[in-house]
């Protein structure tokens, strides 16, 4: 835990491969306004959704360690499905700061939906790992749950926040599997089960309709870092907020982002280089 004066702001980090957790951000401000968020995107690795476990298990140690040895935190949000299902625990055991992950909104999509036919929208690793499995199990055993992968819209969502035009009819085309199942017109909840989806939040409506309600996990995100605010000594609001921006690998797509943080209120950005090796082994610096 940081060490310094009680007089100041609770320092949360916010932290995943590309700009989805943004859509966290967007939520913890709006719970939480009195806190500092300083907003880590590891893009030298982005996208998470598509590395091994053991790969972004490593990843996601060494990159922590690297910006928390430059600032101290109150609190981590693990803000990404990918690193959540597979390396909360072992992030949980490497540092003393209290954690925060996301998991798919299954559990209250289950409990909203009158048809019991939810869909499911995630990356492909989300899809096929045995924690999504469990949660589908455990909470929504009783629907029909149409799952739905997509490492596209990720990318669509990256080039949306930066003001890039979509391509005409991409998205629908995506999300044609959810409309041609069999059940498909019973579907009456979607989750968004990666946190760059709902920065798609609009863009999905106007294919899906206002019939379909979206799901995602950024309330109770906020609503756990709350939690562990009240544990701490620190009073939210104490000096004028500060947020900031780490990237770990500077591209033109890094400072392009510049507008779309503004928005967030996030006006400095900074770049702590730390290279990823890729299954090639090559490196992206």
């Amino acid at each position: 835990m940081p060490t310094d004066s009680h007089d100041r702001n609770p320092r949360v980090l916010v932290f995943d491969s590309g700009v989805g957790g943004l859509s966290v951000v967007a939520e913890i401000q709006r719970q939480l306004p009195g806190c500092d968020l300083i907003y880590a995107s590891d893009n030298a690795a982005f996208p998470y959704g598509t590395k091994s476990e053991a790969t972004l298990i490593e990843r996601v140690d060494v990159v922590l360690h690297r910006l928390l040895a430059r600032e101290a935190v109150d609190i981590i949000v693990v803000a990404c499905n990918s690193a959540s299902t597979l390396a909360l625990p072992a992030i949980r055991a490497r540092f003393s700061q209290p954690i925060v992950g996301v998991v798919p909104a299954i559990k209250p999509a289950a409990a909203l939906s009158s048809t019991r036919v939810i869909g499911l929208l995630a990356t492909p690793g989300t899809i096929a790992r045995q924690y999504t499995r469990d949660l589908i199990r455990e909470f929504a055993s009783d629907c029909e749950v149409i799952s739905l992968g997509s490492s596209e819209l990720v990318q669509m969502a990256e080039q949306h926040l930066r003001a890039q035009p979509l391509a005409p009819g991409a998205l629908a085309r995506i999300l044609a599997p959810l409309h041609s199942h069999p059940r498909g017109a019973e579907m009456d909840t979607l989750v968004l089960a990666c946190t760059h989806f709902p920065l798609l939040r609009q863009e999905l409506r106007d294919v899906l309709g206002e019939t379909v309600r979206l799901v995602d996990s950024g309330e109770a995100i906020a609503r756990r870092v709350q939690h562990w605010l009240a544990t701490l000594p620190l009073s939210a609001g104490a000096r004028p907020v500060h947020h900031e921006a780490w990237f770990t690998r500077d591209t033109s797509e890094v400072r392009a982002l510049a507008p779309a943080l503004a928005r967030f209120g996030i006006q400095d950005l900074s770049v702590e280089p730390v290279p990823f090796a890729d299954s090639n082994n090559s490196c992206i610096n």
